[in-house]
């Protein structure tokens, strides 16, 4: 964060999250949640996360692959949103995987 950022909360969408410890990257599939940034610190609060190292790939291409079947097969609206949800969670899996440390 920027030293001495003004002070904020804010939700954190699905998506990739990569953090710089001693000199090396770590990349998280953060699975929504919120951030509040104050003190020069940023505190994040999230529904789910995992390691992009932890993440096997086949699993994940497997269940982007399932989340793209169902979103074609997705009957309502209701349906649809939850079928893009688990796609989007999906794509940001293999994501997390595919980034270049």
């Amino acid at each position: 964060i920027i030293p001495n950022h003004a002070p904020i909360a804010t939700a954190v969408d699905i998506g990739i999250l990569r953090i710089r410890l001693n000199d090396q990257w770590l990349t998280m599939a953060l699975m929504g949640g919120f951030a509040r940034i104050g003190n020069n610190e940023i505190t994040i609060l999230v529904n789910d996360a995992e390691k992009g190292s932890d993440i096997d790939p086949q699993e994940a291409q497997q269940a982007l692959e399932i989340a793209e079947a169902n979103l074609r097969k997705a009957k309502g609206k209701r349906q649809t949103i939850e079928a893009n949800l688990a796609l989007r969670r999906a794509r940001t899996r293999v994501e997390a995987i595919n980034v270049i440390s």
